[in-house]
């Protein structure tokens, strides 16, 4: 993909357009490839014209109600209720296991210090940001929105006694069962009700009925989409507010929260409700909102309004399944079987498990994102705005810059991503790893004010206590009972679950005997380590110096043991986010499994997927030169200010480093001179079968040594931790080819000049045969 500005096409054939004439020849043959599957039976016989349902009715002829927003979730394991209906399960209180479990902090006197673990993968920030976009798509309880009817009303009672709870004072966390499915709950088991279609379809940008669509599209909203024009409503390029079209009760429906609540005619509207959430998942949703009207843009002016729009949304489609599968999903470790085609056997409606229990990856969630951005993208006064607002503001105007925005200034807060600009936020993704996903939690998830500061009882919002209540609330089957239902079995004891040694706690001093669950020192770090497997503070730092492994004071088995007993009472959540991780992988065995299982489904039952699609993508690639097979970089490239060349191959890893399939490294250096000097070469080859656009070899000299400089490559050291990565963009090292980097150095006068033992090329473990 070439690039472009935000608000043009872009030339050649990639994105050329056809000329008037030719469209009359090829216009009903396209238009029945858009309506007609590849490889589905009739598909020559020429179907009349089919427009794929916005609310995801249909996409299954012989079962039009599967994956239908407004449906109930479908169950792979019984309903677990402790009436077999409807009443909750009891088990250990939410905020009580949250503070054992998921808090991420320690105390240090009267400093509260979180910790910020890294995946040891380094998988970008860009992976839990396409997660909530393609929840989003495909998720939505009833009971979510205000506007819902509401289930009852179950707020869960904060314990100020709890020597581990950090919130002083009365305070409760607010919770209301999500709303029954009509007709659940009393004489069968309690259903939840899925008011979004449960396809990869866009809907996050179109929205799923009628009414919410006209109203996006540029054009009068009248009750008549006929009349509308092709493009999305984007004011100033960016998503449209409340008050866009002069009524903004009028608009529709858009969650308004946190400092929205001051202002809220400032709340942005697009096709899913939470799109105010934060300006990560605002960006992506103005991304491919600007995708559309850019495509569109593309399309011959012949094509009536609604027939471009039909065209573009067809492709804006495809290429959000097509990132999915091809990029997000390998980025994250879940690998799927080969595609063969539609199967109209498999029910692709979202499962209540994978909802409510495998689709919780809060703890991925990073704390802050850091904007870095070459001299002059930012005016002084606008530098000086964002120190105003809070931000944390690095160099100046003639400089390169950092602004550091933390979730406290990401949420419910659009207007930051126009200040801010898209490119550069959705470019502050990729930079950064995100962070570790497993039990823990950020702090700023954990612990937010929901209420007046002078309120009493206060007010406290705890995402990851809220996501065990609920699992509870809705009938989620226990940890052991889950992993059977998805053809694992069974586990036998708290080690079993998280993989550690011992499940009893260790006699240390800093710890009260005989009641360890409840001393605050058992959740202490004792440990932390970078990707080098150097010790390292709590500090999120640079890169490289970030921690991605930890020990804490006590066994997270220990801690599991104390707070249920028996294995077989331990909640699915929580079992599955103490797993650990498969190789290769940013999850545990059971939600490896679970997100295996739910995307194939998304997969291979959708008719209209885009494996399924091929004709019709063709012809739309044929005819107008427009592809849909983008990376997610060449979409942002297209859409914003940011260069191509200034993004990696991979947005999904930090700084595109994918890891290597298999890597050997050689590594040989000469004796030093009188002063220290040496010099020496490192050869690096690419034994696996991907090849790395961007690459960082890391070693360690334990000696005191130091890397000086090296040719063809860049290094950089940081105490006995030494980073040798690519130069730049085109510097790939393709599968069975070798990288030779000649290097000079200097070591310590007396002693030292040992060859390091160990190397990882992009997070891989190198053979050093």
């Amino acid at each position: 993909m070439r690039h472009a500005n935000r608000h043009g096409s872009v030339p050649g054939r990639a994105f050329g357009r056809t000329r008037a004439g030719a469209v009359t020849v090829v216009l009903a043959t396209l238009v029945t490839a858009l309506a007609t599957p590849s490889g589905a039976a009739g598909a020559q016989g020429g179907l009349r014209p089919e427009t794929q349902s916005l609310d995801g009715s249909g996409n299954n002829r012989a079962h039009p109600e599967w994956g239908r927003a407004g449906g109930a979730y479908a169950r792979l394991a019984p309903a677990h209720y402790a009436d077999g209906r409807s009443r909750p399960v009891a088990g250990p209180d939410p905020r009580y296991v949250s503070n054992r479990i998921f808090a991420d902090e320690e105390v240090q006197g009267t400093r509260v210090m979180p910790a910020n673990i890294f995946s040891e993968r380094q998988v970008s920030q860009w992976a839990w940001t396409w997660a909530q976009f393609l929840d989003h798509t495909f998720a939505l309880r009833l009971g979510e929105q205000a506007t819902d009817p509401q289930g009852e009303s179950a707020d869960l009672t904060g314990d100020d006694s709890d020597p581990l709870e950090l919130v002083s004072g009365k305070h409760y966390l607010p919770f209301t069962r999500s709303t029954p499915a009509r007709g659940t709950g009393t004489d069968s088991p309690r259903q939840q009700v899925n008011m979004a279609g449960s396809y990869l379809d866009a809907s996050a940008v179109y929205g799923g009925d009628g009414e919410r669509l006209e109203w996006l599209r540029q054009g009068e909203v009248d009750g008549d989409l006929s009349d509308n024009g092709a493009k999305l409503l984007l004011p100033d390029d960016y998503l449209p507010r409340r008050d866009a079209r002069g009524d903004a009760p009028a608009a529709p429906a858009t969650d308004i929260d946190g400092r929205l609540r001051g202002d809220p005619d400032s709340a942005v509207v697009a096709g899913d409700v939470r799109v105010n959430n934060n300006i990560a998942v605002t960006g992506v949703q103005t991304l491919f909102a600007r995708e559309h009207n850019r495509i569109v843009d593309a399309l011959p002016a012949a094509l009536s309004e609604e027939e471009k729009f039909q065209i573009a949304r067809r492709v804006v489609i495809s290429e959000i399944q097509y990132i999915t599968y091809t990029e997000f999903l390998p980025a994250v470790g879940v690998t799927l079987p080969e595609y063969r085609g539609y199967d109209p056997r498999t029910d692709a409606t979202l499962t209540n498990e994978f909802a409510t229990v495998g689709y919780r990856a809060h703890s991925m969630i990073h704390g802050a994102t850091s904007l870095n951005q070459p001299a002059g993208r930012y005016t002084e006064a606008q530098l000086e705005a964002f120190r105003a607002a809070g931000l944390l503001v690095m160099g100046a105007p003639d400089g390169p810059v950092s602004v550091e925005v933390s979730l406290e200034f990401m949420r419910d807060n659009p207007e930051l991503l126009k200040d801010l600009g898209l490119g550069p936020v959705l470019q502050s993704l990729g930079d950064k790893a995100q962070y570790r996903n497993e039990e823990m939690t950020d702090h700023l998830l954990r612990s937010v004010p929901c209420s007046a500061p002078n309120a009493d009882p206060a007010c406290v919002f705890d995402l990851a206590a809220t996501d065990l209540a609920r699992s509870r609330d809705h009938g989620m089957p226990s940890y052991n009972d889950l992993r059977e239902a998805y053809g694992l079995a069974p586990v036998t004891s708290f080690t079993g679950i998280t993989g550690e040694a011992r499940d009893t706690f260790p006699q240390d001093e800093e710890l009260t005997p005989g009641a360890e669950i409840d001393d605050p020192d058992s959740v202490d770090f004792t440990d932390m380590r970078n990707l080098f497997g150097s010790k390292v503070g709590f500090q999120a730092l640079p890169g490289d110096t970030s921690a991605t492994t930890y020990t804490r004071r006590t066994p997270l088995a220990a801690r599991l043991k104390a707070i249920y007993g028996s294995v077989d009472r331990v909640d699915a959540y929580v079992g599955m986010l103490a797993e650990p991780h498969l190789k290769g992988s940013e999850f545990g065995e059971l939600q490896q499994a679970m997100w295996a299982d739910q995307f194939q489904r998304l997969r291979d039952g959708d008719r209209f997927f885009y494996g399924n699609r091929s004709a019709t993508l063709r012809a739309i690639s044929r005819t107008y030169g427009i592809d849909f097979r983008h990376r997610l970089a060449d979409v942002m490239a297209a859409n914003t200010d940011i260069e191509r060349s200034a993004l990696p191959d991979n947005v999904f890893y930090s700084h595109g480093e994918v890891p290597a399939g298999s890597c050997r490294v050689r590594y040989a250096a000469g004796e030093p001179d009188a002063a220290g000097a040496f010099t020496g070469t490192i050869e690096i080859k690419n034994t696996g079968r991907t090849p790395l656009t961007a690459w960082a070899l890391r070693y360690r000299y334990a000696d005191g040594q130091k890397a000086v400089e090296a040719k063809g490559a860049v290094v950089s050291q940081n105490g006995t931790d030494v980073t040798v990565h690519s130069p730049g963009s085109g510097d790939t090292i393709r599968p069975g080819h070798t990288r030779r980097v000649p290097f000079t150095g200097t070591a310590e006068a007396t002693g030292g000049g040992a060859d390091p033992a160990a190397f990882t090329l992009n997070t891989t473990r190198c053979s050093t045969r």
